[in-house]
């Protein structure tokens, strides 16, 4: 692939991950001018992230049989005036509706840009064009949130605007500028494609490799993201409610959790997985998780609230790609897409969940989302110890069964 070609793929990447994040510091804000009920942050992003779920399949799909840049091109522009109907929303309803019309199409803008990166690179440079649209996503989107919230201080509507008008922008350059990938040479109907995109094909799919270990496994993991979403939803609207930051702030703040979180991730959490034991380092970061949630409920005091929310997500920026790696280390050639695909609808069902969860919490109390979470990483954090024991002894059982035949062959 030529090199300027790929500098501007990379590029416009960036410029999508900052636009996709300018609305989540004003989103409170919108909320709160509208009077609608504290639940519907919740329910909004739970709209959102159902409607990803359910057409991200498809999109990956529909890559195959035309290509990256077009299906880039559609949802980059479906996203850009779903966030203008959100925009104009004035009603719970219309809310609801704008959100997800825009899940609809922000899963088929990120699987573009994976599977773009995937068909135009060659197999030995593959894996560093990933790493780099990974570190330029975490780092852009972080800026995004700052960016959104120094904008949200002049004004929401020009928030929105920049905003619509970025995404859109970005899957024009894409479409014009970025050369063709590959495409499927066997067209088939839409209505064949829709069928084969099913997202719940993953849950019936498990049936396949699914054990009493994978199960704990995945409870684990979807406990996790259900923790994780309650506390990071809840969180733009608790520093507004408790603490009265403007969008502003909640851009610094998020932008510099970005930051140090892409750092955990880039230095810690590699060592862990080259270095340590992968299944007792997951069981040490979700206790501590845990303990970091109740640093967050125990203080009333901001920067003490700020650090420990800085810490938490740090820890979860580690946990993601650790808890991957062991989903991964469990699977083989011949089951591991089936694997990763059942992971992610784990993620995503654990997301949906966490949000719904966390706007009805919220309604009775803003703290109820925290105390949630915190729930939800420790009985993580038990079962992650019972399967580390439940390791240790197969590991154990294995090795007197070496040991006894070791003995045996001495005997005779």
């Amino acid at each position: 692939m030529n090199k300027n070609k790929l500098l501007m793929f990379f590029i416009i990447n960036g410029l999508f991950n900052l636009a996709a994040n300018y609305a989540h510091p004003i989103t409170p804000t919108v909320i709160k001018n509208l009077q609608l009920g504290d639940y519907m942050f919740g329910v909004a992003f739970g709209a959102m992230m159902g409607l990803n779920f359910l057409f991200s399949p498809f999109w990956g799909k529909l890559n195959e049989q035309i290509n990256s840049k077009t299906t880039m091109l559609i949802c980059s522009i479906g996203y850009a005036v779903g966030q203008v109907l959100f925009w104009q929303a004035n009603s719970q309803n219309s809310v609801i509706f704008a959100r997800m019309f825009s899940g609809v199409f922000t899963g088929g803008s990120y699987v573009s840009f994976l599977t773009y990166v995937v068909n135009v690179t060659p197999p030995e440079k593959r894996g560093q064009n990933l790493t780099v649209l990974a570190t330029v996503a975490s780092v852009c989107a972080a800026f995004g949130y700052f960016i959104g919230g120094m904008l949200g201080e002049i004004s929401i509507d020009l928030t929105f605007a920049v905003q619509a008008a970025t995404l859109a922008s970005c899957g024009i350059f894409f479409y014009l500028f970025c050369e063709n990938d590959v495409v499927s040479p066997v067209k088939q109907k839409v209505a064949l494609l829709i069928k084969q995109a099913n997202p719940f094909n993953s849950f019936k799919q498990a049936k396949v490799f699914i054990d009493k270990k994978y199960l704990i496994m995945f409870t684990i993991c979807c406990l996790a993201f259900l923790g994780f979403t309650a506390f990071e939803q809840s969180f733009n609207y608790y520093i507004k409610d408790i603490y009265n930051l403007t969008s502003g702030y909640n851009g610094i703040i998020k932008a510099a959790i970005g930051i140090i979180s892409l750092v955990a991730n880039g230095t810690i959490c590699l060592w862990i997985i080259k270095n340590t034991n992968v299944s007792r380092s997951s069981m040490l970061i979700l206790l501590l998780s845990s303990v970091t949630m109740l640093g967050v409920l125990a203080t009333n005091n901001i920067i003490i609230f700020i650090v420990m929310n800085i810490i938490f997500f740090a820890l979860n920026a580690i946990i993601i790609p650790v808890t991957q790696d062991l989903v991964a280390s469990r699977s083989n050639d011949t089951n591991s897409s089936i694997v990763m695909g059942f992971y992610n609808a784990i993620k995503s069902l654990g997301g949906i969940i966490g949000a719904l969860m966390a706007g009805f919490f919220y309604t009775f109390n803003p703290r109820l989302p925290f105390i949630f979470g915190f729930v939800a990483f420790l009985l993580a954090t038990v079962l992650s110890y019972y399967y580390y024991q439940q390791n240790i002894a197969q590991k154990l059982k294995h090795c007197y069964k070496c040991f006894d035949f070791f003995y045996l062959t001495r005997v005779e």
